[in-house]
């Protein structure tokens, strides 16, 4: 189902990476452009398996890999630590606006769509309601355990942070410690109104599907009824039991019950708001 590969260079030394799903048959009229989070990337765990279940349903799907998310030439393995440490929120942000305005122009889908969704996970689901709270062509939203609030450091370490010039993070999967640079701080301190999840949140008008597991110990299911209360069109759905990514894991062994049900609503909140 992948239609096409891409590219784009958005800055000298930086490479986003994606992919075009596409289903079968006449060129599809609905997009959805699908925003991992945190230490992800477009081909971890059950990104592929979505990709395929949107296009199966009807939608051009586009994944990709924000340009300094730690995956280079290789897609499934972090080589890129350098980059990964420089990142900032707002690139992330300007990244996926550039890809989302492709799409919706349909430069980067067979044809230009009557109507566009956003979905992401985890702190690209945060990335994805400040983009849809921005553009109007977005027709509907979907996040699955997404973080309420970009801020989620102590005072600690943030001193710490700006002592050193850098914190690390362990991947618990690969063993790795991944740098954070200062620059990554100092960015959400300079551009607090324009990273606020909440006010993003409280101006969306697309139609708004809230998935959280009730057993996530990485976003707390709590910021998924705190979003659900910032918008009077959001719909939050608890899955019973289902953790941060719903019983997936890396590489994918298939898909579990909880996701399957996370799926299913996905789908269906679509099928109900993109105009074909």
């Amino acid at each position: 189902m992948i239609w096409r590969s891409f590219t784009r260079e958005p800055r000298p030394g930086d490479t986003i990476r994606g992919d075009v799903h596409i289903p079968d048959g006449p060129p599809p009229r609905t997009a959805v452009v699908v925003v991992h989070g945190f230490k992800g990337f477009k081909d971890w765990g059950f990104f592929p398996w979505v990709a395929e279940q949107l296009a199966g349903a009807g939608h051009a799907t586009v994944t990709f890999n924000f340009s300094r998310n730690g995956i280079g030439s290789d897609p499934e393995r972090f080589t890129d630590l350098d980059r990964f440490g420089s990142n900032t929120l707002s690139l992330e942000q300007q990244e996926l606006r550039s890809i989302l305005a492709e799409v919706l122009d349909g430069d980067l889908v067979p044809r230009r769509p009557r109507s566009a969704a956003l979905f992401g996970h985890s702190r690209g689901g945060a990335q994805a309601i400040l983009a849809a709270a921005a553009e109007p062509r977005v027709h509907a939203l979907v996040t699955w355990a997404a973080l309420a609030r970009f801020d989620r450091w102590t005072e600690e370490t943030k001193e710490i942070w700006r002592a050193d010039g850098r914190i690390w993070t362990l991947n618990q999967r690969t063993g790795q410690q991944m740098p954070l640079d200062l620059a990554f701080l100092e960015d959400f301190e300079a551009n607090r109104e324009a990273l606020d999840v909440g006010a993003a949140a409280r101006k969306l008008r697309a139609p708004w599907l809230i998935v959280h597991g009730t057993d996530d110990l990485t976003v707390w299911p709590g910021e998924g009824e705190t979003l659900m209360r910032a918008n009077a069109g959001a719909r939050l759905h608890l899955v019973e039991r289902a953790g941060h990514t719903f019983g997936a894991q890396h590489p994918f062994t298939g898909p579990t019950p909880h996701l399957r049900e996370a799926m299913e609503r996905t789908v269906a909140h679509l099928a109900r708001h993109l105009e074909a």
